[in-house]
């Protein structure tokens, strides 16, 4: 019985955790791009939505993807739970996915948007990103090239 404690303590733990990194960094802004970025117009005319970091989180086990929705139609998109996420390291090509757990599902924000909040995504990494790094990241048909890893 008090090892069934023990577990249950361990998932509550991680969960407070996951909570803590999704609420506490929603504000974070940061140097996003290279002296190629992309245009954060264009991106928020087409897709509706504006880049605000992306960075190590989870003692760098986790790239942390942030972003504020501009226009709510147009970032329907993203949010769709069928559309599949994921990371590219550039100098590397190796993908990362957004990790699914059993309790909480896809380590992302879907559902519907709202203007003006900044939503979140997590991906997976296995050592993989160093801070300092060039990423793209893709949400379907969205693909944003070309940001600095913090």
């Amino acid at each position: 019985m008090q090892r069934c404690g023990r577990q249950r303590f361990g998932a509550v733990a991680t969960m407070g955790l996951l909570l803590f990194l999704i609420v506490g960094c929603s504000s974070i802004n940061g140097n996003l791009r290279s002296d190629s970025e992309i245009s954060t117009e264009s991106l928020a005319a087409q897709w509706g939505i504006q880049v605000e970091m992306i960075a190590l989180t989870a003692a760098g086990r986790m790239v942390d993807f942030r972003y504020r929705v501009i226009d709510e139609k147009k970032a329907v998109p993203v949010f769709d739970r069928n559309t599949k996420a994921y990371l590219i390291h550039q100098s590397t090509n190796q993908t990362l996915a957004v990790p699914t757990t059993a309790k909480v599902g896809p380590l992302r924000t879907t559902g519907t948007p709202e203007e003006g909040r900044v939503y979140w995504m997590f991906f997976g990494n296995p050592g993989v990103v160093k801070s300092g790094d060039r990423v793209n990241v893709v949400i379907g048909d969205v693909k944003i090239s070309d940001l600095v890893v913090q």
